[in-house]
């Protein structure tokens, strides 16, 4: 969503300890068992997904389903999230997509725009969950730095990219919200 800026700082999430304690203990196997964002989108070759929710479909007739990840991180994210809508955003909406990211130490995720129409009308927030002072984050030209356990939303309607130049890798929690004024613009059954 163009919020007017490239990015806009919430607050750190008091819900967020036990969701990158859950992350963290995943093994590289969970990491590996949904590879749909690397294979259909190529400027995500480069990272590892745990896939909570995914919309699918032409826009505004999709469908929110929920991925293999959900079991293994569902009642983390639901805390983060819930506490993020409450204190930032109207409630009564739709969630889009929910997912840990990781990018391999140094690893890049090209320049893009995220183009899908969902996201001219979704917010796109970010909680980190591990990073390292190497991991270049750049939103519309500007460097961002994010802090572990704190909420951002970026402008996705920016060109952005990231390039992990560090030896750890670099994992955010992200997740797209619908808000209720833009509700209309999807089908019956989603809200």
């Amino acid at each position: 969503m163009n919020i007017g800026n490239h990015l806009r700082e919430l607050d750190i999430v008091k819900n967020a300890a036990p969701l990158i304690s859950a992350v963290l203990q995943l093994s590289e196997d969970t990491w590996l068992q949904d590879q749909s964002r690397q294979t259909n989108y190529h400027v995500h070759s480069q990272t590892q997904s745990l896939v909570l929710l995914f919309c699918e479909g032409e826009w505004p007739d999709m469908q929110v389903e929920k991925r293999s990840a959900w079991d293994h991180l569902g009642n983390q994210a639901i805390p983060v999230m819930r506490e993020i809508l409450d204190r930032h955003y109207n409630r009564g909406g739709v969630i889009l997509r929910a997912m840990a990211a990781k990018l391999i130490p140094h690893g890049t995720i090209e320049q893009h725009t995220d183009n899908h129409p969902s996201f001219a009308c979704a917010h796109r927030i970010h909680v980190p969950i591990i990073t390292n002072p190497d991991a270049i984050f750049l939103v519309g030209g500007k460097q961002v730095t994010m802090d572990v356990g704190k909420g951002y939303e970026i402008n996705n309607q920016m060109p952005h990219r990231v390039h992990n130049g560090g030896d750890t890798d670099r994992i955010h929690f992200i997740f797209d919200y619908l808000p209720p004024d833009n509700i209309e613009k999807m089908p019956e059954g989603l809200n």
